[in-house]
């Protein structure tokens, strides 16, 4: 008998064992029949932009928690998250989408370097993503590539206009430096300038490119500051736009000069790394509300942010990816409505179609609880959102300066030097 009481204590601590090193993607009870419905979404939460992509990885995962345990999953079907982290690699990211080709019917991404490594096999394969973090040549010209939001080049163009109508005082141009994280991030921005600047009234007078894992920017703000700028614009991610900010306080060119930034920049992170102290005054773009704005989603969502992510309150990458996960099951829910849950089922090309055609494509002013602008599908145009508004850092909070912009379409692919 003691022995038989051993046996059982000793299968007990190996099952537990076994659980606790499984994995856990997502969270899906099964719905009808067993059936749950499967969504690929990949972030970098490890590596270069973790700072950025862990809160994105949580919101999305919490985010389908709530609609799996209080909205009964989509028309009783669960979604079940395969999730990968990215390690905001490229070559993870193509392993990645390999993976969610193979029994998913769509997949996110959290920024455009992760989805500008995924477009070519994902159009290629009619494969539809969502990405959140945008850039124009993820989406110009439209193809199966969706953004969430406005895109880097929608931030320029919103910035600039506030500085031009709000800041700007001097006679003639303003002269205005761009320094830009060298992939899809920092390139939306430089686009925009390319398209807009001279249209606007402003001078374009240095080009400068950073990386993730940049440790110093003095030798290129050296260069900026003889040139003697009246804004510099930075479209980057936290980390790195911390350190071009702190080597332009060493160097006296902030607070004389004009600081904006790009969405992927602007967020608490970007605070927690330079110092309020630091970024104290600066502009930039974002497309989301703030923590503790009185909008119908917001309740819910910090509840369960501090519920199980306690240490993302305040970061408003979280907001952007709890979000995306609202969409994606709206695309669901009307995908099912329009053409029924038998064709997700199947899965492949024939699921890829329906949930584009019938699910993305038929999304009409869906309200993600307040949380940024309303989600519509505009023939011709991939940005679902298209609302964003200016923010300044003021005593370490970012306070909104502006109501909400709507970000004008800009057809890039009809100029000759886009994608070159």
């Amino acid at each position: 008998m003691k022995n038989k009481r051993l046996l059982v204590i000793a299968g007990i601590v190996c099952l537990t064992l076994v659980l606790a090193v499984i994995p856990v993607i997502g969270s899906a009870c099964a719905g009808p029949g067993g059936k749950t419905i499967k969504v690929g979404m990949t972030t970098p939460s490890t590596g270069p932009a973790a700072e950025k992509g862990s809160p994105m990885g949580h919101a999305n995962l919490d985010a389908i928690e709530y609609i799996n345990k209080e909205l009964g999953g989509v028309a009783g079907y669960p979604i079940e998250a395969v999730w990968l982290d990215s390690k905001y690699d490229a070559t993870q990211v193509v392993t990645n989408i390999k993976r969610f080709m193979e029994d998913t019917v769509l997949f996110t991404t959290a920024s455009s370097k992760e989805m500008s490594a995924a477009m070519e096999i994902a159009n290629r394969a009619g494969f539809p993503g969502i990405v959140c973090f945008n850039a124009p040549i993820l989406h110009r010209p439209p193809q199966h590539i969706y953004g969430q939001l406005p895109d880097y080049g929608d931030d320029w163009v919103a910035f600039a206009k506030y500085y031009m109508e709000n800041i700007w005082k001097g006679p003639g141009k303003p002269k205005m430096a761009l320094h830009l994280l060298n992939n899809t991030t920092g390139y939306g921005a430089r686009d925009a300038a390319k398209a807009a600047a001279e249209s606007l009234g402003i001078d374009i007078i240095s080009v400068d490119e950073h990386t993730a894992d940049t440790n110093s920017e003095m030798d290129s703000l050296t260069r900026i500051k003889a040139s003697k700028p009246d804004v510099l614009y930075i479209s980057s991610t936290p980390a790195p736009t911390a350190v071009i900010i702190k080597n332009a306080v060493d160097l006296g060119l902030y607070p004389s000069v004009t600081i904006g930034l790009g969405h992927a920049s602007i967020t608490k992170a970007l605070v927690d790394i330079a110092g309020a102290d630091i970024v104290e005054g600066i502009y930039g773009v974002f497309p989301t509300v703030n923590w503790g704005d009185n909008v119908p989603g917001m309740a819910k969502m910090t509840e369960y942010c501090q519920k199980l992510h306690p240490n993302d309150y305040g970061n408003m990458d979280y907001i952007t990816s709890w979000a995306q996960s609202l969409i994606v099951a709206e695309v669901l829910r009307l995908t099912i409505e329009n053409a029924g849950y038998d064709v997700l089922a199947k899965g492949g090309e024939k699921a890829w179609q329906a949930v584009e055609t019938q699910g993305i494509q038929k999304l009409k002013n869906f309200d993600v609880g307040g949380l940024h602008g309303p989600v519509n599908y505009t023939p011709g145009d991939n940005r679902l959102s298209k609302s964003l508004r200016v923010f300044q850092i003021q005593k370490g909070a970012i306070v909104p300066v502006t109501d909400w912009i709507e970000a004008p379409l800009i057809k890039y692919e009809e100029f000759d030097w886009f994608g070159k």
